[in-house]
């Protein structure tokens, strides 16, 4: 039996429960967790479990049933359908493909520079500032502004896009989503206003021509030998504009956290910048974005000798992976010079992250700049977790930032 409950998005108000995760790897490892109001799911928690899951998508559908535990109503269930995370071979290759040369490493790298002008622009206005809440007012305008420049969209749109995307992610939380049921993972509002945008910001663009932008290859390519439609282009962007955004808010805050309450290994990468990339992917294994992501058994089979049941929903415990004694030494250490590092956060198979380069990269530059802007990184008062079972995010960090 299990000590707490991992549906349960208080259970994660505070810290993640990793000393249970720690707990049922050893003695309940597929761990049936009950929900309110409609069938519960198995909750995989090694690594070697997880990986299991993810290398086999037609026995482990992502389609069938969508990436959370609640079960969707029809409609929200084809929007999510629509979603390259949501997506069952061979249907995701297709989609994939034409996308993947734009995110290319070579490619990405060409990003370098403008990544590391806004960062500076960014820091130079929290410098200003001396205090800031470091989630909201310093990494939370990164990821926005290159998401924006990547597809072109308007810059008077991106704080609003921002905002949606933590909604996508955060709606359990009764601070961020105030008007709504605080149930689900994810909201429906924020979901459907960003697909009805993308529609009609793809409509736009239609009529005003290329603009060499990403925009350009999702409107000229074909997809699964077809051009998308508006519709198809809306729910495309909501998962694109949300990963992009607020994942990688998640990773930097949790990052710098990480780092503060760790501050040997912050005096490690003072004394030598070349740890950075290395940090950057211990920082993603430490304090993954995202708690897990959702199967659904095509089939009847086992995991780990568990039997699972066709239509059984399987969710991939990314947080509990990511601290398997059986794969990573001294799991529950923060070690910045950890490696190998064979983390989960950016999934692993079929569905490996679109956007790892660019992750990795945006990491990479904001910490060489931060370290070379601030000699002082001290909080001033408490971080604040969001209230959520699926994003592994902090909501507050407020801290003193001194050049």
């Amino acid at each position: 039996m299990a000590t707490v409950d991992l549906y349960d998005p208080g259970t994660y108000e505070f810290d993640s429960p990793h000393e249970e995760f720690a707990r049922l790897r050893r003695v309940d490892p597929v761990h049936w967790q009950d929900m309110p109001g409609e069938p519960g799911y198995w909750a995989v928690l090694r690594h070697a479990d997880v990986v299991h899951v993810a290398r086999n998508p037609l026995l482990f559908s992502c389609e069938a049933g969508g990436v959370v535990p609640e079960d969707l109503d029809p409609e929200r269930l084809a929007r999510m359908r629509d979603m390259l995370l949501s997506m069952d071979p061979p249907r995701h290759i297709a989609y994939r493909k034409p996308l993947a040369p734009e995110f290319a490493a070579r490619i990405i790298a060409g990003m370098e520079e403008q990544i590391r002008a806004i960062t500076r622009e960014i820091l130079a206005e929290s410098r200003q500032r001396g205090e800031v809440e470091f989630v909201h007012e310093t990494v939370g305008a990164l990821p926005t502004q290159v998401i924006g420049r990547l597809f072109g969209l308007p810059e008077s749109d991106w704080e609003m896009l921002h905002e949606w995307s933590q909604l996508n992610t955060s709606a359990q939380d009764p601070e961020i989503n105030p008007d709504g049921d605080n149930h689900e993972a994810g909201s429906a509002d924020s979901s459907m206003r960003m697909a009805i945008y993308g529609m009609q910001f793809a409509a736009d663009r239609r009529t005003v021509g290329p603009q060499g932008d990403l925009m350009d290859i999702i409107l000229g390519q074909q997809f699964d030998g077809r051009y998308l439609t508006d519709g198809d282009i809306g729910s495309l962007l909501v998962q694109m504009i949300t990963a992009g955004n607020d994942t990688t808010v998640t990773m930097m805050a949790g990052g710098v956290w990480a780092l503060l309450q760790h501050p040997d290994q912050l005096r490690l990468l003072r004394e030598d910048r070349a740890l950075i990339p290395g940090a950057v992917e211990e920082m993603l294994r430490w304090y993954n974005p995202l708690h897990y992501f959702r199967r659904t058994a095509t089939a009847d089979t086992e995991i780990a000798g568990t039997r699972i049941a066709a239509g059984d929903k399987v969710a991939m415990y990314y947080t509990s992976a990511n601290r398997d004694e059986e794969v990573f030494a001294d799991s529950q250490r923060f070690d910045v010079t950890r490696s190998p590092n064979p983390h989960l956060s950016f999934g692993i198979g079929e569905h490996f992250c679109l956007g790892v380069h660019l992750a990795r990269l945006e990491g990479r530059v904001f910490f060489e700049e931060l370290l070379d802007t601030f000699s002082v990184i001290e909080p001033t008062g408490d971080a604040v977790r969001v209230r959520s079972n699926l994003n592994n995010a902090l909501k507050r960090l407020p801290l003193r930032l001194v050049a």
